[in-house]
């Protein structure tokens, strides 16, 4: 049985049990018992949001340290656009890639060159007869799971377009192999430097028939204060920098919808406007729209659970930094835009068994749908938590699952008899 290897998990020794991550998650994986919390496997997508407002730092990211990177003798870095917006009066991103091969990666590709490239194809994408509208972005993979989860009427919505990290791991690849044709597939390493735990699941898992190009994925929390001690701001650094504005762009909410050059978008971002969001999508609720970039940490990847800086400080020191820029480095030729090359797709989403799902079988299922109801109307509904559960309506969903007794409503002592 495939089992989904997850980047959040739970430090048991620091949890006090406060509830504080069982309110906030957006998918109820969390509940209380015994005194701490514990994640359902099968509904957490990797946010973060836990890790964000936990009080006690009981929720940590995991991902790989950066001496896993010593195995391979030719390293590439693949830095995020967000982590340009971590250091303080950076004129130059030339000072963070030139910092990055001065702690030990031979090579660097940036994330904002191929974001630059995935938007110009996306304009592409965009102008292609029988699109399912509104074309929701597969950028973010919280998202994508999400929508797998709770939302899978949408599937034929999402875009089936690699990310930016994707298409920098091939093309940093095939450099490499050009510059370097002595190097084999297994001595090239590609390192994705990461503000966001779901990247890491990403790679770990693949994405349904696809297998990531990325070896490692490291948090920009950990390489920052490595970087910080390389860029000598009264050292020229090299010139390595291929992206501009467009690319840079992409690290905040709203980068990826204003590079398609199109005014029916929309960009949103914190998990909780996303949920509202796609909600409306499948209600039918929503003008009409050709694009929607969706974000699930606040402010975009500059708001992630593995980087340094306040996402709003990190959106402004980008916004200066762009002024500087370029609109963008990477257009495409005459010939480029007549299609869109193969290796730019992936051909299917992963299954997920939605949430909702109760049973298998729609006779079962219509049971204790109305079981649920029955003893949801009996339970106090005022969402308490005290039951271990962030909702009267999720615990008794428990209830009737068998996976918590009425007893633990500390609150309707009356139905302990009724319900035994």
């Amino acid at each position: 049985m495939y089992t989904y290897e997850h980047s959040v998990q739970l430090d048991p020794n620091k949890c006090t049990g406060c509830t504080t991550c069982l309110r906030r998650c957006p998918t109820e994986a969390i509940r209380i018992h015994d005194g701490r919390a514990v994640i359902n496997q099968e509904r957490c997508i990797d946010c973060g949001e836990c890790i964000r407002v936990c009080p006690h730092n009981a929720k940590k990211a995991v991902c790989s340290k950066l001496d896993s990177m010593e195995r391979f003798k030719w390293k590439i870095a693949l830095p995020a656009p967000s982590l340009y917006g971590q250091f303080e009066n950076l004129e130059d991103v030339d000072y963070v890639l030139d910092g990055l091969l001065k702690i030990g990666f031979d090579d660097v590709f940036e994330v904002s060159k191929a974001a630059e490239l995935v938007s110009a194809y996306t304009r592409q994408y965009l102008k292609t007869d029988g699109i399912k509208l509104p074309v929701i972005s597969s950028a973010c993979p919280v998202v994508v799971r999400l929508i797998g989860l709770r939302f899978p009427s949408l599937n034929e919505h999402v875009m089936r377009m690699l990310p930016p990290m994707e298409v920098a791991a091939r093309l940093a690849r095939e450099r490499a192999k050009v510059k370097h044709p002595e190097l084999k597939d297994e001595d090239i390493g590609v390192c994705f430097i990461s503000p966001c735990p779901a990247k890491a699941s990403y790679v770990k898992n693949g994405f349904a028939d696809y297998k990531s190009q990325v070896d490692e994925v490291v948090s920009i929390s950990d390489i920052y204060f490595l970087l910080i001690n390389e860029m000598k701001q009264d050292v020229e650094p090299l010139a390595l920098s291929e992206s501009g504005m467009i690319g840079i762009g992409w690290a905040s909410s709203g980068g990826e919808s204003t590079a398609v050059f199109n005014e029916g978008y929309l960009a949103a971002d914190g998990i909780e406007n996303v949920n509202r969001v796609l909600d409306q999508i499948e209600n039918g609720n929503i003008p009409p729209l050709k694009f929607i970039e969706l974000n699930a940490c606040t402010g975009g990847c500059v708001g992630g659970a593995m980087t340094m800086q306040n996402p709003f400080i990190a959106k402004a020191r980008l916004h200066s930094l762009k002024r500087y820029l370029p609109v963008s480095q990477n257009f495409l030729s005459k010939e480029e835009k007549r299609y869109i090359p193969d290796e730019y797709f992936f051909n299917d989403l992963p299954e997920y068994k939605p949430i909702s799902r109760l049973s298998d079988s729609m006779a079962e299922s219509m049971r204790m749908m109305a079981d649920i109801q029955k003893l949801r109307k009996a339970l106090p509904g005022i969402d308490c938590g005290s039951c271990g559960a962030p909702t009267c309506r999720a615990f008794a969903e428990d209830v009737i699952k068998g996976l918590a007794d009425v007893k633990d409503c500390i609150l309707c002592k009356n139905l302990w008899s009724e319900n035994e």
